[in-house]
C-alpha cells in the first residue's frame, strides 16, 4: 500500500492508535521507531512474509519464552568519531559491550541445533542454505494453492520442511526469523576484551594493562607511606591540631592547625576555615608523596588513554558488522512487538488471497475492550462485491465498518488479527473511507460537502484493487437526492470492479441491492423488545429502521404511528411489511435450529453416558470371569496337590506289592484326568465388537486380535501374504488379517498380555496404554494430553511410549518433539520405522 496514504482514512480507522499498542510491547528506542513508522504494504509476498515473522516470533514466545532487546541503540555520532580516529570513552565501550552482550543472548536464543542455520558460522554455507529455503517457499506456494492462496498451516506460518526420500533423517526446518538471527555476529572477543577492561561507565579495571596494574600498584605504596608519615605528625603536633585527623584540600593531605601555632608547622597553606581558627597546613614531609601521586595519577591517565586506543582500535574495523548487527536487533524487537501485540488479543494470522475476498470469522474490533466487544462474522468478494449494511442507529454498522477496514491495514502491515484462525483477507493496492457520525441528528450543507468532496476524491482514485468503505452515504441532504445520488455511486464504484461496504438507511439501496447481480444486503440485527442491538450481521438480509416499533415502544400512541404509516407509500409500505415477515421467519427458523441442536447434544450426551455404562458393566464381567478362571485353576491346583499328597502317604503305609501296584495305577489314572483338564481350552471372555472386519488399515488403527483376545494398534500394513505387524502393550506380534477385527480408534486402556512363565497365566502388564494418538489436536492440545500421559506411563514402569500424531503438515510433529526435549526423564526420542508407522509415529525412551 502507498505508504503516502490519506490521513483520512488512518485516522478514521483509528490505524495509529494500534501503533500505539504495539509501540509498548518494543523494548529498545530502534525497534519502537520502526512501530511508529509501520506502513501497510501492497506488496503480496512482502505482506506474506511480515505475517510469516509475526508467527515465527509468536511461535518461539510459546516455546523459549521472550527476549528483551533493552540495551539496542544506535551509536551515530560515537562511531564518526572512531572512524575519524579518535577513541572511544568509557562509557561508549560500555554501551557497546551492553549492547554485544545482548546480541549474543539473541544469537543463542535464536539456535535451534548444530545442523540448523541459526548455528551456522560460515556465511557461503549459510547463503547455500538460505538459497535452498528460497526455493522450497516457492515450490511449496506453489503445491499448496494454484490460486496463490497461502495455507495457514504451511506457509503463512513461516515454516517449509525438506523430508528426505527414507523418511529416517531429521526434519530441517527453517522459519521466516532465522535470517535475521544467524546474520548476527556476537564479536567475542571484543565484547570479553571490553568486559576485561571496562567495569562500569566510570570505572576501568586496574588489570586492564600490566603497566595500568603496576601504577595502580605503586599509587597504593605511596599513598601507605605518606599516610604513615602523617600519623607519625599527627602524634607529635598533638598540640598545635584543632582535631586529631587528615583532611584533603585542593587534593592534598592537610593538618587542621590552630592558627596561633600555624607558624610551629612548616610546610604550603591550602585553606582556612570561616572563622580563620583552623589553618589546612600540607606539611613539607608529605609535599614529596604528593608530588610523586600527581606524576602516578598523570601516568595512570596515560595508560588509560592507551588502552582506551587499543580498544577503540580494536572495535573501529567492525563498525559495520555492529551496526548490521543493531539493524538485526531492532527488527527483531519490531517483529517481537507484533507477536506480543498477537498474544495480547488473541490474534489469529490470516489467510491471505489474490481474489479480493474477505473473510472475517468471529472477527473482534481491538480497540474495544474484551468485556464489550461482540464479535462479527462478514464476507464478501466471492459472489458479491459490494455490501449494503442496513438496520437502526447503534446497531454496530459503524463498527462493523471499521473492523473490516482495520483488519486490512493491519493484516497488510504483518499485524495478526483478533478473529477466529483460517480468516482470510485480500491485499487491497488501498482503501478509502468515508466515515463519519452516523448519530448526528443534524446536518448541515458544510458537512454534507465535506463528505462529498471526500467522495469525489474516491471516485477518482478508485479501481478494482480498492476497498472502499462509505457510512451513511447520501446522508445530510434531501432523502430522495440522497438516495439517487448513493446509488449512482455504488453502481460506478460496482462498475469499477473495486469493493465497496456501505452503510444506510434508504430504503432504495436496499431494492437497488436486490435488483443488481454482485451487490448483497446485508443487516445489523436487533432487538425491539429490549431496544438493543445484537451486533450481529445477517448477509441477504436487508434491515430494517425499525422506527415504528421503537416508538411504539417507548410510548409514542398508537394513532399518531397509524397516521405517519398513512404518509409512507403503500410500495415502500408493502416492502417494510415483508422485511418484517422474513424477520419473523428468520428468528423462528433460528430458535428451531438451536432447539434441534441442544436435542442433538442432549442425544449425544446420553449416548456417552450409556457407553461408558455399557464399557464399565463388560470390564466388570470381564473381571468376574477371569477371577473365576483363576479360581478354577486354584482348586484344580489344590486337588493335584492333594490327591498326589494323599497316594504318597498311603505308600508310605503300606508294604504290600500288589497293594502299592494298585494304588500306583489309580494314582496314574487321576493323573491323567488331571491332564485332560488342564489341557482343556483356557476360559474366553468373549468382546462384543459391531465393527466390521478391516478392509482397509491405516498404521495407528486400533484392532481386536481374536487369537490372543487382546487390543492392539496396527504397527505396520499387512504384507503379500496378509500378515501384519500389531502393538499389543509391551508385545508386538505378526498376526494374520482374518484375526483382527477394526475397533473404535480409542486408547485400549488396561491392555491384558500373557505371560511367559510356565503354566501360561494370565497376568496385567500395565493399567495404560502403551501408546497415545494426538491426531487432531494442536499442539498446545497435544502437549497438555501428553503431559498428564507421559506421568501415568512413568509410574506404570513403561520401558517406552508411542506417540501417534500422523504426518500432516509435520507442524504437530515439531511441536511435540520441542516439547519432549524439555522433559528431563526421558532418555531418548525418535521417530518409528517404515513397518512401525514411520514419520507418523514418534517412540519415546524413558
Amino acid at each position: 500500500m502507498d505508504n503516502k496514504m490519506d490521513n483520512k482514512t488512518i485516522q478514521a480507522l483509528e490505524y495509529n492508535k494500534i501503533l500505539e499498542l504495539l509501540k509498548k510491547y518494543a523494548t529498545c528506542e530502534p525497534g519502537k521507531t520502526l512501530c511508529e513508522k509501520l506502513k501497510p504494504s501492497s506488496d503480496f509476498r512482502e505482506v506474506v512474509k511480515s505475517q510469516k515473522e509475526t508467527y515465527a516470533a509468536l511461535d518461539r514466545i510459546r516455546i523459549k519464552g521472550s527476549l528483551n532487546f533493552g540495551n539496542v541503540r544506535y551509536f551515530g555520532e560515537s562511531f564518526k568519531r572512531l572512524a575519524l580516529g579518535s577513541p572511544l570513552n568509557i562509557p561508549e565501550l560500555m554501551h557497546i559491550r551492553l549492547f554485544l552482550e545482548n546480541t549474543s543472548r539473541a544469537y543463542n536464543y535464536g539456535k535451534h541445533n548444530d545442523n540448523h542455520p541459526a548455528g551456522c558460522h560460515d556465511k557461503n554455507a549459510y547463503d547455500t542454505i538460505k538459497d535452498t529455503y528460497v526455493t522450497i517457499s516457492k515450490t511449496k506456494e506453489k503445491k499448496t494453492n494454484k490460486s496463490n492462496n497461502y495455507n495457514s498451516d504451511t506457509a503463512d506460518k513461516g515454516y517449509y520442511k525438506t523430508n528426505n526420500t527414507d523418511n529416517t533423517d531429521d526434519i530441517e526446518e527453517f522459519d521466516a526469523i532465522d535470517i535475521y538471527f544467524s546474520s548476527l555476529k556476537p564479536l567475542t572477543q571484543i565484547k570479553n576484551e571490553i568486559a576485561r577492561c571496562i567495569l562500569s561507565e566510570t570505572e576501568i579495571s586496574d588489570n586492564a594493562s600490566p603497566r595500568l596494574f603496576e601504577l595502580v600498584k605503586q599509587h597504593k605504596n605511596v599513598q601507605s607511606k605518606m599516610h604513615t608519615v602523617l600519623q607519625s605528625l599527627l602524634e607529635s603536633h598533638k598540640e598545635y591540631l584543632m582535631d586529631s585527623i587528615i583532611t584533603m584540600k585542593d587534593g592534598a593531605y592537610c593538618l587542621p592547625i590552630r592558627a596561633d601555632f600555624k607558624n610551629k608547622v612548616s610546610g604550603i597553606v591550602h585553606d582556612h576555615s570561616a572563622s580563620g581558627s583552623t589553618i589546612f597546613i600540607e606539611p613539607m614531609a608529605v609535599i614529596r608523596f604528593n608530588n610523586e601521586l600527581r606524576e602516578i595519577e598523570i601516568e595512570k591517565q596515560q595508560e588509560i588513554d592507551n588502552i582506551l586506543e587499543d580498544l577503540s582500535s580494536l572495535i573501529r574495523p567492525y563498525i559495520d558488522d555492529i551496526n548490521e548487527n543493531i539493524k538485526n536487533m531492532a527488527h527483531l524487537d519490531f517483529v517481537y512487538a507484533k507477536a506480543h501485540l498477537s498474544d495480547a488479543m488473541s490474534a489469529s494470522m490470516p489467510v491471505f488471497n489474490d481474489r479480493f475476498y474477505i473473510n472475517i470469522k468471529e472477527g473482534r474490533h481491538p480497540l474495544i475492550p474484551d468485556n464489550i466487544v461482540v464479535p462479527i462474522n462478514i464476507s464478501i468478494g466471492d459472489d458479491y462485491s459490494l455490501l449494503v449494511i442496513t438496520g437502526p442507529n447503534t446497531g454496530g454498522k459503524t463498527v462493523s465498518l471499521k473492523t473490516v477496514g482495520l483488519f486490512t491495514l493491519m493484516g497488510q502491515s504483518g499485524l495478526h488479527i483478533p478473529a477466529f484462525e483460517g480468516s482470510s483477507l485480500p491485499v487491497f493496492k488501498n482503501v478509502y473511507a468515508d466515515i463519519g457520525d452516523e448519530q448526528s441528528i443534524e446536518q448541515s450543507l458544510s458537512t454534507f460537502s465535506g463528505h462529498m468532496k471526500n467522495i469525489v476524491d474516491i471516485i477518482k482514485k478508485a479501481d478494482r484493487s480498492s476497498l472502499c468503505l462509505f457510512d451513511e452515504l447520501g446522508a445530510g441532504t434531501d432523502p430522495a437526492e440522497g438516495a439517487a445520488l448513493a446509488i449512482a455511486l455504488l453502481s460506478h464504484l460496482h462498475k469499477k470492479g473495486a469493493t465497496v461496504l456501505a452503510t444506510s438507511h434508504y430504503s432504495e439501496l436496499k431494492i437497488f441491492a436486490l435488483n443488481t447481480p454482485g451487490i448483497e444486503n446485508a443487516c445489523c440485527e436487533f432487538n425491539v423488545e429490549t431496544l438493543r442491538p445484537t451486533y450481529r450481521i445477517i448477509i441477504g438480509i436487508p434491515g430494517k429502521s425499525n422506527a415504528f416499533a421503537i416508538s411504539r415502544k417507548l410510548g409514542l400512541p398508537e394513532y399518531i404511528i397509524d397516521e405517519a404509516k398513512k404518509n409512507i407509500e403503500d410500495e415502500n409500505m408493502s416492502f417494510e411489511e415483508i422485511l418484517t415477515k422474513i424477520e419473523h421467519d428468520r428468528f423462528v427458523i433460528e430458535n428451531e435450529k438451536k432447539e434441534i441442536n441442544n436435542y442433538k447434544a442432549e442425544i449425544e450426551k446420553l449416548k456417552q453416558t450409556y457407553e461408558k455404562k455399557n464399557s464399565r458393566i463388560q470390564e466388570i464381567r470381564e473381571n468376574i470371569l477371569e477371577k473365576a478362571r483363576l479360581e478354577a485353576e486354584n482348586i484344580l491346583s489344590l486337588a493335584k496337590e492333594t490327591a498326589d499328597t494323599t497316594i504318597n502317604n498311603i505308600n508310605k503305609l503300606t508294604s504290600a506289592k500288589g497293594i502299592g501296584s494298585e494304588l500306583e495305577k489309580e494314582r496314574e489314572k487321576l493323573r491323567e484326568s488331571l491332564k485332560k483338564l488342564e489341557k482343556k481350552p483356557a476360559l474366553k471372555i468373549s468382546k462384543k465388537n459391531s465393527a466390521k472386519k478391516p478392509k482397509h488399515l491405516r498404521c495407528g488403527d486400533s484392532v481386536y486380535v481374536h487369537s490372543m483376545n487382546l487390543k492392539g494398534t496396527v504397527s505396520s500394513l499387512p504384507n503379500d501374504k496378509g500378515k501384519l505387524y500389531v502393538q499389543m502393550g509391551i508385545l508386538r506380534s505378526q498376526v494374520s488379517l482374518d484375526d483382527i477385527e477394526l475397533i473404535d480408534d480409542t486408547p485400549a486402556d488396561n491392555v491384558k498380555v500373557y505371560a511367559g512363565s510356565k503354566g501360561a497365566s494370565l497376568m496385567k502388564a500395565s493399567h495404560i496404554s502403551p501408546e497415545i494418538n494426538v491426531i487432531g489436536m494442536n499442539v498446545d492440545e497435544a502437549c497438555s494430553a501428553l503431559d498428564k500421559y507421559l506421568d501415568d506411563a512413568l509410574l506404570s514402569h513403561l520401558k517406552y511410549v508411542r506417540i501417534i500424531h500422523g504426518r500432516g503438515t509435520g507442524a504437530l510433529q515439531k511441536g511435540i518433539h520441542a516439547y519432549l526435549k524439555k522433559q528431563p526423564y526421558i532418555k531418548s526420542y525418535h521417530l518409528a520405522e517404515y513397518d512401525d508407522g514411520g514419520n507418523a509415529v514418534t517412540i519415546v525412551n524413558f
